[in-house]
């Protein structure tokens, strides 16, 4: 079908016959008359002399989950489509997909409904097809999204804010659109009466649309888009919000997991940990043994006792709230998507941890919420349970004011306090105005600290330059973190691709970490390393580790803040540890316990660097005329006591089947090295007979093979002969 001549051109052709029926349904009582009203607004739209055609897709653009791009006038004749002007780093935009979501659950594309997002970048970070193509698989977006990375189609409707929807007849003649979030009752009934008004006319189509999803191409990781991660410095544990597998990690220093707690399918349930449930959780943070997470698709905040081993709610309802005051007791208080949380003190000179300050993206604000009774900056005693507004009007700026309710954010992304003097205040990343904030924890002041520009308004100014206040810049950051012991803030410039490092005493922001490329080339230097999007970061170790979720690498990066290298931190399961989410390790055998004379050879140190591979030949020799016992399996198997992560990927195991013929076995040095030294242990198991077969026995051997890693190219490496004779 080949396109109508279009009437109009823009949205804006439809603006005054649908103020008129917008009126008009707010005067409507009974659900007949509101539908009795949209049948008779298609009746007059669809009877127009010429329709207001929607544009063909531009050709060449990028597609996803499509076999093929679609044309509106070919693949789309005959459908009712919901065009979903959208940017991926918009909390709006995120908002408005539980309602498409449940649009696609009650009209399938057989039933003559299509939705296609229209993917129009705001950052140029989110032309790239790479990032939309991770933001589709952590939104689960299942319906086809074109990338119009010129925003084409977004120019020519004259498209002016995200998420704008728009709805379309079966001939890609425009009839509806909805601005902004919260129209989710206007979204349901103009698409149902306009695919009643159509297929009466016989106009719908039931064909399918080739649907390809990108996700099921993907394999198994044990991370999937970590978003945030804190540290508890009293019992040296990592807590990971393990967002993509909707689940809390709780992680030794060296990577073994304690605890995995929900996933991992996204759901809302307190209880034991067996049966709690998170959507998409982000901000984490951890003392002793009580966990606050922000669990942000569900617009809650919960606790987790890690000695009850259960989950608790203690902020929010579960469905997106607008409130902007707050002041309710926090389990009757609606919140808003919260992206990060921070422990802190409240008016009383004693350290106590009693507020949990909250970073609530969706409605642009610093929420606090009372563990115990207390004072904010201003604010009289509050109650224990109290959840209330704390900075913020709820306004989408970039606007800076010594009166906190007046200050304005503008999707706040991360939080991190340095309680000390002279600091004795909240940092804030500040991720859609592109900027680093602070928030006074004695009287409240909203000031700037680097990125952005002196108006307001202006959301656009973004970029990635180092410098001093106004003059640095920053893109999309989601992350914070202080270093007390050196007085530096770190940031997660994460649409930068970067770690930058920022003095509030000069103002001064620096690249400290990242190439901005993406590319996932391993490089163990601060300056060589890639990131992608690193959504939150930590400090540990007495401030000599910084801990990165490096989101869409779906890894947890390392970065060693004295000796400027970086490591990949490993992912592995205990035996104790619940782990729902998909690994890549498969069920290892177990490794049997050596005879206790069995013969334990040192073998001389061998340097290699990340990405070598070291081969172990078997040469071994039975007593004259013995041979391997039949039906019994001789093996070998590999081991690194302490440092597990040198095996994570390998094959750790293998049978040896003919002595004459005895296997060679690799080990391939990993590109991510969490020690420059370990020892690998080479433990063999032999079953064999004696000549006469008057005897069998199983005779066992060691080999302890010390490496030394270097990052300076060594030359090749000899095989290493593993000889013995029984």
């Amino acid at each position: 079908m080949a396109a109508p001549a279009a009437r109009g051109g823009s949205l804006s052709g439809l603006l005054p016959a649908q103020t008129s029926l917008e009126y008009a349904l707010l005067d409507a009582v009974t659900q007949q008359e509101k539908d009795d009203l949209v049948y008779q607004y298609l009746q007059k739209v669809d009877g127009w002399e010429q329709d207001l055609s929607v544009p063909e897709f531009p050709e060449g653009l990028e597609w996803l989950n499509t076999e093929e791009p679609i044309s509106v006038y070919k693949d789309l004749c005959g459908k009712v489509v919901i065009l979903d002007f959208f940017t991926y780093c918009c909390i709006n935009c995120i908002h408005l997909l539980p309602d498409l979501h449940a649009l696609e659950h009650m009209h399938s594309d057989k039933d003559g409904l299509l939705i296609v997002g229209v993917h129009s970048a705001k950052f140029p970070n989110e032309k790239v097809l790479d990032n939309i193509k991770s933001a589709v698989l952590r939104y689960n977006i299942t319906h086809p999204v074109v990338n119009d990375a010129d925003a084409c189609l977004w120019q020519e409707l004259e498209v002016s804010c995200w998420p704008t929807l728009v709805i379309l007849g079966p001939r890609g003649n425009m009839l509806f659109s909805l601005i902004g979030e919260g129209h989710k009752d206007k979204l349901f009934l103009y698409t149902s009466i306009a695919l009643k008004y159509y297929k009466e006319r016989g106009q719908i189509r039931d064909n399918k649309i080739g649907i390809k999803l990108y996700k099921d191409s993907l394999p198994p990781s044990p991370l999937l888009f970590p978003g945030k991660i804190t540290v508890d410095h009293a019992t040296n544990r990592l807590a990971v919000a393990d967002t993509g597998h909707h689940r809390i990690l709780v992680i030794c220093k060296n990577g073994q997991i304690q605890y995995s707690i929900g996933g991992p399918n996204p759901g809302r349930k307190d209880g034991i940990f067996s049966e709690a449930t998170f959507n998409s959780p982000q901000g984490v943070v951890m003392k002793n043994n009580v966990i606050y997470v922000a669990d942000t698709e569900n617009h809650l905040i919960r606790k987790i006792d890690l000695e009850a081993e259960k989950v608790s709610t203690v902020a929010g309802i579960g469905i997106q709230g607008t409130d902007r005051e707050g002041g309710a007791a926090g389990e009757q208080q609606p919140i808003s998507s919260p992206w990060d949380v921070a422990l802190g003190t409240s008016g009383s000179e004693v350290q106590r941890d009693d507020i949990l300050w909250i970073a609530m993206a969706g409605t642009h604000q610093i929420w606090a919420l009372l563990l115990d009774s207390g004072k904010l900056p201003k604010k009289n005693e509050l109650k224990k349970g109290t959840c209330l507004r704390f900075a913020g009007s709820g306004n989408e700026e970039n606007r800076n004011n010594a009166y906190p309710h007046k200050a304005g954010f503008a999707q706040p992304s991360g939080l991190s306090l340095a309680s000390e003097d002279p600091w004795s205040c909240l940092f804030v990343a500040d991720s859609e105005s592109s900027t680093v904030r602070t928030i006074s924890l004695k009287d409240g002041a909203v000031k700037h600290l680097v990125g952005g520009e002196r108006d307001p308004m202006n959301l656009f100014a973004f970029g990635d330059v180092d410098g001093v206040g106004l003059s640095a810049k920053l893109q999309h950051p989601l992350g914070v973190a202080w270093d007390k012991k050196r007085n530096l803030l770190y940031v997660a410039d994460s649409y930068n691709h970067k770690i930058k490092v920022v003095d509030p005493k000069t103002k001064s922001c620096t690249s400290l970490a990242g190439t901005g490329d993406t590319n996932d080339v391993f490089s163990s230097s601060f300056t060589e390393s890639a990131f992608n999007e690193p959504g939150g970061l930590c400090v540990g170790e007495n401030g000599r580790l910084l801990y990165v979720a490096d989101t869409n690498n779906h890894q947890i990066k390392v970065m060693d803040l004295e000796t400027r290298t970086v490591s990949v931190l490993p992912v592995l399961r205990s035996e104790n540890a619940m782990v729902d989410g998909p690994f890549l390790v498969e069920k290892q055998k177990t490794v049997p316990k050596l005879p206790k004379s069995a013969p334990s050879i040192g073998l001389s140190t061998v340097t290699a660097c990340p990405g070598q591979t070291l081969q172990f030949k078997l040469r071994l020799d039975l007593p004259s005329g013995a041979k391997l016992t039949e039906g019994v399996s001789s093996c070998w198997f590999v081991t690194a006591e302490g440092n597990e992560w040198l095996l994570q990927g390998q094959i750790p195991s293998g049978d040896i089947e003919n002595i004459s013929n005895q296997p060679t076995i690799s080990l391939q040095i990993p590109g991510n090295c969490l020690s420059l030294t370990a020892v690998v242990s080479i433990s063999v198991f032999l079953y064999y007979c004696s000549a006469d077969s008057s005897a069998c026995m199983m005779k066992g051997i060691l080999f302890r093979q010390p490496l030394q890693i270097t990052y300076t190219q060594p030359g090749c490496i000899d095989p290493v002969e593993l000889r013995y004779v029984f």
